[in-house]
């Protein structure tokens, strides 16, 4: 059984874990990654120790024990955003968001943290099946945790130009963004800085053609560009099992990881859509809205959280 196989049943037996294979290696990667929302009733404190030496990301093999950094807070530099207020509790930036919850996205982030590292991967894509899965949310929050967490520059993409949300997430506007450089290919990048260290590109302008936008030169250039003046580079594409268009922008990203609804997506769609992607680009998968019941009966007390 291959190890996209094995990650499948995993989220067919709505088991909270994600499991993928790395370009050049890594087949024993394993990653926690559950959505804020099956954890809300989670009220305890977020670890708040800060680790030693430095901001750096250990370059240790995983899943070897990884030195995490220090969990952000509502008085970090991001926070001068003005948030989409129904998210509260649900970015790693806000008061209301559990330490567990907090830490599936610091160690997914170290995952990404390690390819760029090791193997030198840089921009990744965030897809799924279906719409309503998840991924834009777990895409912002890897987003700010990078950022904010782990001290990376990141650029954050909304790649999805039929039904863009970054900038509803962020509260800033929608454009000019991506499908107005496709139309533009002189015109400065349109980036929109959110932190020091988290930059925003917006979908833009509503596209009446956006496929062919998303696979002109421009946009290429654009995606080739942000990899070389960013440390990480995400993208935010529509749901591969209705619409080409996370085909396109797959083939400008180093890899791509995969979101599953636990539960909910049938897995021949998971399963077509991951072909559809090529099983070669999926890095890892994010199992999303896992059952607090599915989850080991200790999980909140080692946070300190029943």
């Amino acid at each position: 059984m291959s190890r996209v196989d094995e990650a499948l049943n995993q989220a067919r037996t709505t088991v909270g874990v994600s499991e993928g294979r790395g370009p050049g290696g890594l087949d024993d990667l394993r990653v926690h990654a559950v959505d804020p929302s099956i954890l809300e009733r989670f009220e305890a404190e977020r670890p708040s120790q800060p680790r030693e030496g430095g901001q750096q990301v250990q370059a240790a093999p995983l899943p070897k024990t990884l030195v995490a950094p220090a969990a952000p807070t509502a008085d970090s530099a991001a926070n001068h955003v003005q948030f989409n207020p129904a998210l509260e509790g649900k970015l790693v930036v806000s008061r209301g968001m559990s330490a567990a919850a907090i830490e599936q996205y610091r160690r997914l982030a170290a995952v990404l943290d390690d390819l760029r590292l090791q193997q030198g991967l840089r921009t990744v894509m965030m897809s799924s099946a279906l719409p309503k899965e998840g991924k834009t949310l777990s895409v912002s929050n890897l987003a700010l945790t990078l950022s904010e967490s782990y001290h990376r520059r990141v650029l954050l993409i909304d790649a999805d130009l039929r039904h863009p949300s970054i900038h509803e997430v962020f509260g800033v506007p929608n454009g000019p963004g991506l499908a107005d450089i496709a139309r533009h290919p002189r015109s400065a990048i349109p980036y929109v800085e959110v932190s020091t260290r988290l930059t925003i590109l917006t979908a833009g302008r509503s596209a009446s053609n956006p496929l062919a936008l998303l696979s002109s030169d421009n946009v290429r250039a654009a995606v080739k560009t942000a990899a070389e003046r960013f440390d990480c580079v995400l993208l935010d594409t529509p749901p591969v099992g209705l619409l080409p268009d996370a085909q396109l922008v797959a083939r400008l990203c180093d890899g791509v990881l995969f979101v599953i609804a636990a539960g909910a997506t049938p897995y021949p769609l998971v399963k077509r859509a991951m072909d559809e992607l090529g099983t070669e680009r999926i890095i890892g998968t994010v199992l999303n809205r896992v059952e607090r019941s599915a989850l080991p009966s200790n999980y909140g007390s080692y946070y300190g959280q029943e």
